[in-house]
């Protein structure tokens, strides 16, 4: 059993825009060591760099092309789709970049750990303590894991490596995951917890070729692209606490003076909540891009709204009676609740 796992066999993916030199002196350095297919993805090269794609065909590669820059991404799925089609019996791929960054020695060791753990996700996590690393890659490494970590619950020492080796079941799954550029690959750890695909993390070299020059990553359109599922939450949260807020301000004018009494602040909030929760759970479920059934979501969402209605009403007024206007406390505590009810929509409901 332990030789079928070691012979189990694993594709390696390389998705390159505009590759040099670097590119094939990796496939170089493979030669004699990776035993496997190699499938690169041409994505959108110029014409004066599509001639290192034709000397990978002539060491054996494949090359498939795509006929304008879509992105890393679209890239990855693209070879992901290649491998599931014509390599049905393979267990996984490692991906890989075209800069020389990850050496064949760290390739093969990711191979080797998804080949001994085949439904685990492998990350090749660079160590980011080292003098070597560019600024900006060490702070985008450090708030992107502390963004995940705090908010998503998925702890990982290097958030957006590119030396991944993926199982083939998890491969499908990511087929239909939303985007296409190097968000890609923050939403596929995100996806981890939602597939129930257990991390492995395989520590490799910290090679940073002229820091980083050559890198396709734009730091404030890619960086928007990354977080954009955090700022898309917080719009709908904010939609929704506007509603709420519109709402509640409203109904404790009406009903200042009403029969309600002590249950006032209670009777506001579960009426503001009903309403904006109805449209807060329509924004979130594009937000999450759910594939859950609503049957399912719902209830579980309007559990969420109960709950954090009862702590909403509950905090407000006992804070109200200690001191302050109610309407600050009331945006004091739906702000704290905020953070919460994102890892609870995230993880459990959508």
């Amino acid at each position: 059993m332990e030789e079928e796992s070691v012979s189990a066999q694993v594709v390696l993916l390389i998705p390159a825009l505009d590759p040099d030199e670097r590119l094939v002196t990796l496939l170089r350095d493979l030669e004699g060591v990776w035993r496997d297919p190699i499938l690169l993805v041409d994505d959108g090269s110029a014409p004066e760099n599509r001639a290192f794609f034709r000397r990978a065909e002539t060491m054996g590669c494949q090359v498939i092309r795509h006929a304008r820059n879509l992105g890393k991404g679209r890239g990855l799925k693209t070879g992901f789709n290649h491998i599931l089609t014509h390599f049905p019996q393979a267990i996984g791929c490692v991906t890989a970049d075209a800069d020389g960054q990850h050496t064949p020695a760290d390739i093969l060791k990711c191979a080797d750990a998804l080949r001994r753990d085949p439904r685990a996700l492998v990350l090749g996590c660079r160590d980011f303590s080292r003098p070597e690393v560019p600024p900006r890659s060490k702070a985008g490494n450090r708030l992107t894991r502390r963004f995940m970590s705090a908010l998503c619950g998925v702890r990982v020492s290097d958030t957006q490596t590119g030396l991944r080796a993926i199982p083939a079941a998890f491969m499908s799954h990511l087929l239909d995951l939303p985007g296409e550029r190097f968000e890609f690959e923050t939403n596929m750890l995100l996806e981890t917890r939602a597939a129930q695909v257990p991390i492995r993390e395989v520590p490799i070299q910290t090679l940073y070729i002229e820091e980083n020059k050559s890198s396709h990553f734009n730091p404030l359109l890619d960086s928007v692209r990354i977080y954009a599922l955090l700022l898309k939450f917080c719009t709908a949260s904010i939609a929704g606490f506007v509603v709420d807020f519109a709402l509640f301000a409203l109904f404790t004018r009406l009903f200042a003076r009403g029969p309600f009494g002590v249950w006032t602040i209670g009777v506001c909030t579960v009426l503001a909540r009903v309403v904006s929760a109805t449209v807060n759970y329509l924004l979130n479920r594009k937000v999450f891009q759910s594939r859950a059934e609503t049957a399912r979501s719902g209830p579980r969402y309007a559990l969420l709204c109960v709950v954090q209605m009862g702590l909403s009403a509950g905090l407000v007024t006992l804070c109200g009676h200690l001191a302050g206007p109610i309407l600050m406390w009331k945006i004091i505590v739906d702000l704290c609740l905020f953070l919460l009810s994102f890892q609870i929509q995230r993880c459990w409901v959508f």
